[in-house]
């Protein structure tokens, strides 16, 4: 039996030295971790069980029989992260630098499938040169396989893909299914054709970072949600998101343990500036009324006229989705629409209340944004609050202006409560537009157009420019004392912790894609 225990011993430590030292050696010299260690630095000490570990390739072409390398470029299997179960997948860059074969793949379909019938989150730690070119058909057939279990897994357990090298041409696909993307700033990119096809194809000469650096994609394309400085700054990211959602769609989101005390925020009433035509920083806002420090944004850097991300309020896990005045004065467009859509879905496939702080004076207009569907991606995120089932809150903090006031949950498309400051205006259209439009004959024939124009203006913002006649229809719950936004929010959430809500009975949806 010693011999045969010793055999076991040789093949577990030849497994964990992956592609071998030097190609170990160099990975650290890029300032990267191996897939190893980085499995190690993101679960709980002890907790890892691999599966797979002694799994080879089948290839017999190319000479690929006389190469062969226990796990064959992945590792695959489940642990803790903070006590909780998780299932992650790690390409080893050392190994075929990390390209996906017939088996790879097989090892990564299976703790996926193992994560939907467990009800776990399924960590991808992406590090891959691509698709195995030596296999041909096989391992264009296992990006397939891997894709369907994506698309199967979407919105029964979070899925979340930190690109932590190369990912290039089909293995992009699989991240861009997933919930949340993660991307390492200078070690990692992710694109559909590399430089060189770009330059042969478009004459453009480009970098790699340029073309698909985590800069670009949290900046320009809206691909990654979130970059970090190195390996392990993302590990500890992936690990805070963590703790705002639930294992599968079936649970709740963790509750921290919270003890209530004095919840008046005075500094709420001194934020914004006595000028409407004047930003604020909306984030200010979300600060004082989350519980501390507990705000986690998504996309930052991208469409930043609208705010998203996760926070606590009384210890609960919230969404949050906040226009930013700071940015296009807080207008909708394209980009924002797809990206509050987005997220609010993501927050209603796993029973994350969503929080709404408004002031939108309208969607943006221009041909820019006609051309480029802002009718259909406006839809999106009007969509997406209408479909949504959690418990949602909307906080009106200043303007609430035409179509946007009712796609940013308006009472009307389902919101649960509604709140509006006294600062709040709502109404069709700002004052000056509106009465350029009313009294266009009147203002026309005074004998000083423009100031009988300020006095229609000051009539129209006293009648409407205010929360009171909303209120009064009961589109507005209650105007409150900015300084009591967060005791009536967690008094809120709370009374609607219970909440039951189903939608007709159908296959699904046609959301306007």
């Amino acid at each position: 039996m010693q011999d045969k225990l010793n055999t076991l011993i040789e093949k577990e430590a030849l497994a964990a030295l992956g592609g071998g030292q030097k190609r170990i050696d160099k990975q650290h010299e890029k300032g990267k971790l191996t897939a190893r260690e980085r499995i190690h630095f993101l679960l709980d000490e002890g907790s890892f069980e691999e599966i797979g570990m002694l799994v080879t390739h089948r290839c017999r072409d190319f000479g690929m029989e006389k190469q062969k390398f226990y796990g064959d470029g992945v590792i695959t299997g489940y642990g803790n992260v903070n006590g909780r179960l998780v299932y992650v997948f790690a390409q080893d860059f050392t190994v075929f630098g990390g390209s996906l074969s017939e088996t790879h793949a097989e090892k990564i379909c299976k703790v996926m499938d193992l994560a939907m019938q467990n009800g776990a989150p399924v960590i991808g730690l992406n590090d891959s040169g691509g698709a195995r070119i030596q296999e041909g058909v096989q391992s264009l057939g296992g990006y397939a396989d891997i894709f369907y279990r994506n698309t199967l897994a979407s919105g029964v357990v979070p899925q979340i893909s930190a690109i932590m090298g190369p990912c290039a041409g089909g293995a992009v696909y699989s991240p861009a299914i997933t919930d949340f993307i993660y991307m390492v700033e200078n070690t990692s990119y992710m694109f559909i054709t590399g430089p060189n096809v770009v330059k042969t194809v478009t004459n453009e000469d480009v970098t790699s970072e340029e073309l698909g650096g985590a800069m670009t994609h949290a900046s320009k394309s809206g691909v990654t949600h979130f970059t970090a400085g190195n390996d392990i700054d993302c590990i500890n990211q992936i690990k805070s998101l963590l703790s705002y959602v639930p294992q599968n769609c079936e649970e709740e989101a963790p509750m921290l343990p919270y003890t209530a005390g004095n919840e008046v925020r005075e500094k709420l009433n001194n934020i914004l500036p006595d000028n409407a035509m004047q930003p604020y920083d909306m984030r200010e806002v979300i600060g004082e009324v989350v519980d501390g420090n507990s705000f986690y944004e998504v996309q930052k850097d991208y469409a930043e006229n609208i705010i998203v991300g996760f926070a606590r309020i009384g210890g609960r896990s919230i969404g949050v989705v906040a226009n930013n005045p700071m940015v296009l004065a807080g207008c909708l467009d394209v980009d924002c629409s797809r990206k509050g859509a987005r997220f609010v879905r993501f927050c209603d496939c796993f029973n994350i209340p969503l929080l709404v702080f408004e002031d939108v004076p309208g969607f943006l207009p221009g041909t820019d944004q006609e051309w480029n569907g802002i009718i259909t991606n406006g839809a999106k995120l009007l969509y997406a609050f209408c479909e949504a089932t959690v418990p949602r809150i909307t906080v009106i903090t200043r303007k609430a202006y035409g179509g946007a006031y009712d796609v940013m949950n308006s009472k009307h498309i389902g919101a649960d409560m509604n709140y509006a400051w006294p600062s709040a205006e709502i109404a069709v259209m700002g004052a000056k537009g509106a009465s350029e439009i009313i009294f266009r004959r009147e203002i026309a024939a005074a004998a000083d157009p423009e100031a009988k124009l300020k006095e229609k203006e000051l009539d129209y913002a006293e009648k409407f420019a205010n929360p009171y006649r909303a209120a009064s229809r009961g589109f507005v719950d209650e105007v409150i004392n900015p300084q009591n936004t967060r005791t009536k929010l967690i008094k809120a959430f709370k009374m609607l912790e219970n909440k039951v809500a189903k939608l007709p009975r159908k296959k699904h949806g046609n959301l306007p894609l």
